[in-house]
């Protein structure tokens, strides 16, 4: 496999490298359940919006182009981000969301051909390595376990990349459509 190099990037060069990451957002995503979410537009418009938060840092891998990328900003203090999570939020989670003290991992993704080789973790250690923050959230698409799965196992890549880390699951976001339910996963830094 080619040798990979990871780079943070800044926020104006995150948009000026916004079409590259958007291809790398659908090929990671094809044929991934939610996919009428994962479309490239709609990614863009997102992306859009993301770069604009307080906090925004990115970190992409390139092996002579694009081939991951992880982003996220921090939370608003106004706890406005949590306003779909199903049932009672927890106090702590309260109190440090309005510290300003939450981040959002927003994006995380690798081409296919690149997964299983460490590079999703190695993006995720070095983004949140420099976060002076106390809670870490990250949501992703809720896959249903099919029959005769262990509905508490992990269904897809990312639940099982974050597990894998040490998070873990905090419940879930409300649906803005029937196929859209998201899990809410969170990790406390170390420190």
């Amino acid at each position: 496999m080619t040798e990979v190099y990871l780079r943070r990037l800044s926020r104006w060069q995150a948009e000026q490298q916004r079409a590259a990451v958007a291809d790398v957002h659908v090929t990671a995503y094809r044929g991934a359940a939610g996919a009428e979410y994962r479309d490239r537009q709609g990614f863009l418009d997102r992306f859009e919006q993301h770069v604009q938060h307080l906090g925004f840092d990115m970190m992409v891998a390139d092996a002579g182009g694009l081939v991951g990328c992880a982003y996220g900003f921090r939370v608003e203090r106004t706890g406005e981000w949590w306003s779909d999570f199903r049932g009672e939020l927890p106090t702590d989670i309260e109190e440090l969301t309005a510290s300003g003290r939450t981040f959002l991992l927003a994006e995380l993704m690798v081409l296919p051909a690149h997964r299983r080789h460490g590079v999703a973790t190695l993006m995720g250690e070095r983004l949140l390595a420099r976060l002076e923050t106390d809670l870490v959230v990250a949501a992703m698409d809720l896959e249903r376990p099919h029959d005769g799965e262990d509905g508490d196992r992990p269904a897809n890549a990312a639940q099982e990349t974050v597990r894998s880390w040490g998070w873990s699951k905090l419940g879930l976001l409300a649906p803005h459509s029937p196929s859209a339910v998201r899990e809410v996963w969170i990790r406390r830094p170390l420190r």
